[in-house]
């Protein structure tokens, strides 16, 4: 009697899915930001990557250590940087804790240029005399060839956010994207056979570097995806639940919390 092995499934949980400001934003008293909806409660974009005993996290947003204490992450494996704006990195000195109970340093993947703003943003973590407690930081470049972290191959997908590149990423049937605005041909034939896109979608009206609900929606449909989630969404997109009711099957509000789980 054979007895053969499941293969595992990436999980894939939204740590957030709020635009820089976060939803609510500070000060604001509109309908979303006062809105009793969990799902209109939103961190700073981010996403934790599973599989079997491999954690992975996309970006350490100035949420990040809420993040890891709400979602009970207990070790950490690496962190993908997707580009070195703010509310992408801000957090990243909370892998202390993580150097401190592994007793190791983290791989931080990320371009060459976003290897520049980290290391300026935290020159304490990288200088010859360091102070004891410093993050530990190992970093590891992306240059557009696909790369492995464990058991996962992780390919890389350059967008446009307005005109700054931005890192997306592919793992199997799951791609995610946030920041972006422009997706070139040749990129999308990266992503392409997807069965899960998720993309940033930042409210209804135009904006100079993030796709609008429209675009996304548009962009989901182009690639031929069977479920898109949208996420980077700022308070001006609505309530979950009035937009999501607008939404074709398939599409849909990603929120903080939300799982999903994709072959690999």
């Amino acid at each position: 009697m054979s007895h053969e092995t499941k293969p595992l499934s990436l999980k894939a949980t939204f740590l957030g899915t709020g635009t820089s400001q976060g939803v609510p934003m500070i000060a604001c008293g509109c309908q979303v930001c006062t809105s009793p909806d969990a799902r209109d409660k939103r961190l700073r974009s981010s996403i934790l990557l599973q599989y079997g005993e491999l954690n992975i996290v996309v970006d350490t947003t100035p949420d990040f250590r809420y993040q890891m204490l709400r979602q009970q992450v207990k070790h950490l494996d690496a962190v993908l940087v997707t580009h070195h704006h703010k509310d992408h990195i801000a957090g990243m000195d909370d892998v202390r804790a993580f150097n401190y109970f592994q007793k190791g340093s983290i791989d931080i993947y990320a371009t060459a240029a976003t290897q520049e703003h980290i290391i300026r943003e935290f020159p304490y973590a990288f200088g010859q005399m360091r102070y004891p407690g410093v993050p530990q930081i190992d970093l590891k470049t992306i240059d557009g060839e696909a790369f492995r972290i464990g058991g996962l191959q992780i390919q890389p997908i350059e967008v446009l956010h307005y005109k700054l590149p931005v890192t997306g990423f592919r793992i199997g049937e799951f791609t995610y994207i946030t920041d972006a605005n422009y997706i070139s041909d040749e990129q999308k034939e990266k992503i392409a056979g997807s069965r899960i896109l998720v993309v940033n979608a930042l409210r209804f009206k135009e904006h100079i570097s993030h796709f609008t609900l429209p675009q996304a929606l548009a962009l989901a449909d182009e690639l031929g995806v069977e479920e898109a989630y949208f996420t980077h969404i700022g308070h001006q997109m609505g309530r979950h639940q009035e937009v999501s009711a607008t939404l074709p099957p398939g599409r849909f509000l990603a929120y903080d919390g939300l799982e999903l789980e994709v072959a690999c």
